[in-house]
């Protein structure tokens, strides 16, 4: 599974439901992945990172 190497966010599931006649029901379930990307840290160590974690890091890092 891809999991951001910084801080570890991961998949998670979701479902949807709809309302049909006055109660709700589960319909479909789907997996929602976050955005992993290939950066650099500051010791020049290739990660996947998520791109909250990417936006935190200093701007130095990440100009190329």
């Amino acid at each position: 599974m891809r999991v951001c190497q910084i801080c570890g966010k991961g998949s998670q599931m979701g479902g949807t439901r709809k309302k049909l006649r006055g109660n709700y029901n589960p319909v479909n379930w789907s997996r929602k992945h976050p955005n992993l990307q290939k950066t650099r840290t500051l010791g020049g160590k290739r990660v996947l990172a998520c791109t909250d974690c990417i936006k935190k890091m200093p701007k130095t890092v990440n100009s190329k």
